[in-house]
């Protein structure tokens, strides 16, 4: 387990938030996957 207060724990997570982001990007699969799971949830309360 990491320690989130340790110095460079959020740089840390941004750089392999960044990472993950851009990789989902470039996943056209993914994206329609996504997409249609918004339309799915639209309307819902």
């Amino acid at each position: 387990m990491p320690d989130t207060r340790a110095e460079g724990f959020l740089a840390e997570c941004r750089k392999q938030s960044l990472l993950v982001a851009s990789a989902d990007k470039d996943d056209a699969e993914l994206m329609e996957i996504m997409e249609n799971a918004l339309t799915d949830i639209e309307g819902w309360e």
